[in-house]
């Protein structure tokens, strides 16, 4: 792969990565939604949340999908840079 790629691959991998984060400490400060911004946070990560969600079984409140999202990434990642 080129350079180029693998370091567009790593770039949106940490932004997806930060938005991730915000999501969860947004979801654990203000859960009835907010501005602006947190709106973007929310729709920015809903498509890549959603199908994890629907493979994910339920567990009793805990929304384990970013958690395996940013795992999804890292490994997504490590491949791209190995190639």
């Amino acid at each position: 792969m080129t350079t180029v790629l693998v370091n567009f691959i790593q770039l949106l991998a940490f932004v997806l990565w930060f938005l991730l984060i915000a999501r969860v400490v947004l979801s654990w400060t203000s859960p009835r939604g907010g501005g602006g911004l947190v709106a973007f946070v929310y729709q920015a990560t809903e498509p890549l949340l959603a199908p994890i969600r629907r493979v994910l079984p339920a567990t009793g409140g805990i929304d384990w999908s970013p958690l395996v999202a940013m795992l999804i990434l890292g490994v997504v990642v490590r491949v791209a840079v190995r190639l």
